[in-house]
């Protein structure tokens, strides 16, 4: 036996495999979609991957979204491995920018309602414009500081 057991320390597995869940995301991609076609083939792609919950596809924005499981870098990859040109959605919603018309933020092919996420469109904190606003603000009483 003592033989056995030298061999069986020999192939002693040591690593200890930590299975961790990948945490539940939202990922957007621009994809251009011309047809149903292109819409069933970037779906059926997307879906296909573990621990994909839910798809949702806009042809006309130009739009899938994918919720899940997931790594974003996979998604994109899968998505591109179907032949479409993808990127990560560059836009967000124009209601949410300061500055919608900034240099590089307004963008005459992004979809309506939206400009591309850049910098330059957000207000930085604690600018002059920011103080003077929360100086008045109606959400706090004692805010006002002039009465």
């Amino acid at each position: 036996m003592g033989i056995i057991d030298h061999i069986s320390d020999m192939f002693e597995v040591t690593s200890i495999r930590k299975s961790k869940r990948k945490p539940m995301q939202t990922v957007e991609i621009k994809v251009k979609m011309d047809c149903d076609g292109c819409e069933r083939k970037v779906t059926n792609a997307v879906s296909s991957i573990k621990g994909v919950k839910s798809v949702d596809v806009s042809r006309k924005q130009s739009k899938v979204t994918v919720s899940g499981y997931i790594e974003p870098k996979k998604v994109l990859k899968r998505v591109q491995n179907t032949g479409k040109k993808a990127e990560f959605w560059p836009y967000v919603e124009y209601n949410l920018v300061s500055y919608p018309y900034a240099i590089g933020a307004y963008d005459k092919k992004a979809p309506s309602g939206y400009v591309r996420d850049v910098p330059q469109a957000f207000q930085t904190p604690n600018t002059p414009t920011q103080r003077l606003t929360s100086m008045f603000s109606d959400e706090n009483p004692n805010a006002c500081q002039i009465m």
